[in-house]
């Protein structure tokens, strides 16, 4: 059986806790990857990158952290102004020591439902040029 026939939660935001304390419990910088270009990723973009963000979430860089199974939520300083962030989870690339690079980066793949606003426009477009759709039928059987 395959994990969405079994019906099985992704492995992201689990993995993405343990290693966040792991980095912690050894006085390490968690630092966070993300993907800034996913539709409902809230970051600050003056500092996106190739459509990538590093964040640093050492527990003293940041306030009102949580990191729950749906997002990353949390308020930081960037360039001295208060900034409110959410990540969703489908949007975490990576978690990683900054000191020496150790930590896991995610499969892409692992949310394949989700779609960029590029994937989401080009899907409204191809709706519109598509030829007129067939009205549903319903049709009686013995």
């Amino acid at each position: 059986m395959t994990e969405q026939e079994l019906n099985l939660s992704p492995t992201r935001p689990y993995l993405a806790r343990a290693i966040y304390e792991w980095i912690c419990d050894n006085q390490l910088t968690p630092h966070l990857l993300v993907n800034a270009t996913h539709p409902q990723a809230m970051v600050p973009e003056q500092f996106v990158q190739d459509g990538q963000i590093v964040l640093n979430i050492a527990p003293h860089a940041v306030h009102q952290f949580h990191m729950s199974n749906e997002a990353i939520t949390f308020s930081a300083r960037f360039s001295g102004a208060s900034r409110e962030l959410y990540v969703p989870i489908e949007a975490v690339l990576g978690l990683y020591a900054r000191e020496n690079g150790q930590g896991l980066f995610f499969d892409p793949a692992e949310y394949p439902d989700t779609q960029t606003e590029k994937d989401t426009l080009k899907s409204a477009e191809q709706e519109t040029t598509d030829s007129p759709k067939k009205k549903p039928s319903l049709r009686l059987l013995d």
